[in-house]
């Protein structure tokens, strides 16, 4: 039975599978299997998975019909897995050599490590680097941590860190414990974007956390992976809200981390709830996630409303300035 099993669900990313698959079939750790998940492209990725076949590490599955959602195939895949460790390996990334060999160290040499992860370092679709992970998605979450690795109470963790906002940022910088995943119930499949923090913030409560400093992991950033459209928006906030108030039922953080849990929190919320282009029904819904979470959220408007504002004229002021330059 392999040690690993590396799970790469994918769908339409038939331009990235060939870095994908061979920076995995090249690591210096080789105890794995490798399961190629594919959700019903419409690209030429069956083919490109399909050419991997011949490889005796290599199991391959097409589904029939699309699932809807990454957290499905993730639990497939794992389902499948034979391996003790599990590595979702997202089919548009791709990892340096040693990631697997550091990240089963930290694994087999700390048991009550429910997962690890390293650095990721973000690239654009033709590989140039664009930063960190962690500078660009929560540069005011304690910078300096993600500078040394660590080995942190997770139940701490939730505590300080993940009720914030999700300080992994992506799956393929992580190798956790099947066992464990299967205890945690998977990712949430109700959940469209934000099953992977509250799959992180359910392993940390069963045990430890381990983090290797070194960017041995790379985030592709590309349009397809960005919340663009105003529908994704309004579910991202209401799922944060979903998982804020999740994690809040688990742990009970400081005074101070709570007060920046809910002032960053109305930095999303205020914007969407004032938006005319939201549904009543939506608005409700997400102010009900904010009472249950915040005992005081009327204190917390008046700022981003200002801020929102701002943006609003800025936009507007913006649009009229090229008729106002034009000579008469």
């Amino acid at each position: 039975m392999p040690k690993v099993s590396v799970v790469v669900p994918n769908y339409n990313h038939g331009r990235f599978l060939p870095k994908r698959i061979d920076t995995i079939l090249k690591q210096t750790f080789q105890d794995f299997e490798l399961i190629l998940l594919d959700d019903c492209s419409t690209d030429n990725s069956r083919s490109i998975l399909s050419s991997y076949a011949g490889d005796p590490r290599v199991r391959i599955e097409f589904n029939i019909v699309n699932s809807g959602s990454p957290f499905k195939q993730w639990n497939k895949g794992v389902r499948l897995a034979r391996g003790k460790y599990v590595w979702i390996a997202e089919s548009d990334d791709y990892a340096e050599p040693h990631l697997l060999e550091s990240l089963v160290k930290v694994l087999d040499d700390n048991v009550n490590v429910t997962f690890a992860y390293c650095r990721s370092q973000c690239v654009s679709t033709d590989n140039r680097a664009l930063g960190f992970a962690d500078s660009i998605f929560f540069p005011g979450v304690d910078p300096q941590r993600w500078l040394a690795d660590f080995n942190v109470n997770g139940q701490e963790e939730c505590r300080t860190h993940l009720v914030r906002c999700n300080t992994v940022p992506n799956a393929s910088a992580v190798l956790s414990r099947k066992l464990k995943y299967k205890q945690a119930g998977g990712a949430d499949e109700n959940l469209r974007l934000c099953g992977d923090w509250k799959l992180w913030a359910s392993l940390a409560l069963m045990g430890d956390v381990g983090y290797i400093a070194h960017p041995l992991n790379y985030f592709r950033l590309h349009d397809s992976s960005v919340t663009t459209t105003a529908d994704q928006a309004r579910v991202h906030v209401l799922e944060w809200l979903k998982v804020i108030r999740w994690i809040l039922e688990r742990v009970t953080p400081s005074a101070m981390v709570l007060k920046r849990v809910y002032e960053s929190q109305a930095n999303r919320w205020v914007p969407t709830v004032l938006s005319l282009s939201v549904p009543l029904d939506v608005k409700i819904e997400i102010l009900s996630f904010v009472s249950a979470i915040d005992p005081h959220p009327t204190r917390r408007v008046l700022r981003p409303t200002l801020a929102a504002v701002r943006r609003k004229i800025s936009r507007h002021w913006r649009s009229l300035r090229p008729e106002s330059s034009t000579p008469s």
